[in-house]
């Protein structure tokens, strides 16, 4: 299936919420020189230079003239640390390889949509990240229990796996289309609601995908993957291909602070390359390419003696958190540089 890293935004725009001012905190251990290799990030590349990462677009100096005459990185480039003007920047030098015939040896976003496949740099793993981008796996309830339903198979089995022919009803489509299985989740609640009533998503699992064979009040489909058992009463949504969007990292313009209600690492404690839930959407300012600080949140300190006060521990930081899917009320984000175990209910804000 084709992927597309759609456009850069320019880094004027997207660092207007950034303190730009700020001196770039370098690695005490930062090197002169490092040279790219296949699965690198933009964000893992700069986090061998920076403290702070998530401010490669800084440090690489984006501007307009980079948009209208624009380069890629791929492995076999060398990321050179230039402080010639006083000021840290990256600079590129192309493999020959891969050279596009700049002699600046200057890093610039990409402004046209390329394939994945071609071995182009992304910001983010794209691999941690793309179960999730077209998947509804956060959909209000409504909306999922009027979904179309696995109704029966071919025979008296409940259960099915890839290969096997299902059919169902309340489905419209054309033959040939493709859709995917979920089965029903749990209702994410606002952490910050007082009452614990106000539910923000409802969070579905994926099971597998379908591809629709013989269209009809009962519809018959043929499953083309499963990921887990698909039964009987399942619910049917239609794929739909969501590109990687290779956003520059930013602050939103405006403040932001919420917390984590979710994490899809199937345990309690997420770590690194985890993706995870925030009750905070583009109706909060958030957009994607955002970037989010998470703290742990206190924990009770055990009491000596009923007299004493509550006491917590102090909210300490513990890595950054980089949005790349937001709806109205929540967002999907991914766990960078986290120094301990992620868990539902930690904080997180903006820088």
């Amino acid at each position: 299936m084709r992927k597309t890293i759609i456009s850069l935004l320019w880094a004027s725009v997207l660092l207007s919420g950034t303190a730009v001012a700020d001196s770039l905190a370098m690695q005490d251990n930062a090197p002169d020189r490092y040279v790219v290799v296949k699965g690198d990030t933009l964000w893992g590349i700069s986090g061998h230079f920076l403290k702070q990462p998530w401010r490669w677009p800084e440090i690489w100096q984006l501007n307009k003239t980079d948009i209208k005459n624009p380069h890629w990185i791929y492995p076999g480039d060398v990321v050179l640390l230039d402080k010639s003007s006083g000021e840290p920047r990256l600079r590129l030098l192309k493999n020959e390889k891969t050279a596009s015939g700049s002699a600046s040896g200057k890093m610039s976003p990409r402004i046209r949509s390329t394939s994945l496949g071609d071995g182009a740099t992304p910001s983010i793993p794209l691999s941690a990240i793309s179960p999730f981008l077209n998947k509804p796996l956060v959909i209000d309830s409504e909306t999922f229990a009027a979904a179309p339903r696995v109704a029966a198979g071919p025979d008296e089995r409940v259960i099915f796996a890839s290969g096997d022919k299902v059919y169902a009803v309340g489905l419209v489509g054309e033959v040939g289309d493709n859709w995917q299985v979920f089965r029903d989740g749990k209702n994410l609640i606002d952490p910050d609601d007082p009452d614990r009533k106000r539910v923000i998503g409802h969070q579905v699992e994926y099971l597998g995908d379908a591809r629709l064979e013989v269209t009809g009040d009962v519809a018959t489909l043929r499953l083309t993957s499963s990921k887990e058992e698909i039964l009987v009463g399942n619910r049917l949504i239609r794929a739909n291909e969501a590109p990687f969007v290779n956003y520059v990292p930013h602050v939103p313009e405006q403040p932001v602070s919420g917390r984590i209600v979710s994490s899809y690492a199937g345990v309690a404690e997420a770590g690194p390359l985890t993706t995870v839930v925030i009750n905070r959407g583009s109706e909060h300012g958030v957009d994607v390419g955002s970037v989010f600080f998470n703290y742990k949140a206190g924990r009770l300190i055990r009491k000596e003696s009923s007299s004493e006060p509550d006491r917590y521990t102090p909210i300490e930081k513990n890595g950054n958190l980089f949005i790349y899917r937001v709806f109205p009320g929540f967002a999907y984000g991914l766990v960078l540089d986290s120094t301990r175990a992620v868990n539902v209910g930690d904080e997180v804000k903006t820088p």
